[in-house]
């Protein structure tokens, strides 16, 4: 018999001895314990910083008065317009453009001149192939009077929502395309 075997069958009917902790073993727990804490409380505020901006409700865009309802016609147009902007603690008026200009139906609509492609600028009746049409110098992507996508982009131009009030044109929230289907 080895002297496992042996020392087994010395302790056969006993209850096994429960093992004591150790001074290091106590310390190591303790100390990673406090130390976890302490990692912890330093982690809550840095992910509150993270994730409470997409717990926030959306605010909707402010109308922004652009231009004459006279002065829009069937024609697209280009007009800019400054928007106040508020990132954190830096405050900036910015100046975008909307495309404005009247549907067959004679109704107001203004769409964002960025291309759905890669991000250029549209401009109308910028290529003389292309007539009566947005056109991307980037790329070669265009689009109808209405924001439809031609070719390239693979999306229509985004839509300002509208309102007219006081011969005023407003813009406001920036969406996806309502005339294109």
């Amino acid at each position: 018999m080895n002297e496992h075997q042996s020392h087994e069958a010395d302790h056969h009917g006993e209850k096994p001895k429960r093992r004591e902790m150790s001074r290091r073993q106590f310390l190591s727990y303790t100390l990673g314990g406090a130390g976890a804490f302490m990692g912890a409380g330093m982690m809550v505020p840095m992910l509150r910083f993270a994730v409470d901006p997409i717990l926030q409700p959306k605010t909707k865009a402010a109308w922004v008065k652009v231009v004459e309802e006279g002065k829009v016609t069937d024609q697209p147009a280009s007009f800019k317009f400054k928007v106040h902007q508020v990132d954190g603690w830096y405050e900036s008026d910015a100046e975008l453009e909307a495309w404005i200009s009247k549907d067959k139906g004679g109704k107001v609509f203004a769409l964002n001149p960025t291309c759905k492609h890669l991000g250029c600028t549209v401009n109308w009746n910028a290529n003389p192939e292309y007539k009566d049409q947005y056109f991307c110098p980037c790329h070669g992507a265009h689009y109808t009077s209405e924001g439809k996508n031609l070719a390239v982009a693979p999306a229509p131009l985004d839509e300002y929502e509208v309102k007219v009030e006081n011969g005023f044109v407003y813009v406001g929230q920036l969406g996806p395309n309502k005339h294109v289907k």
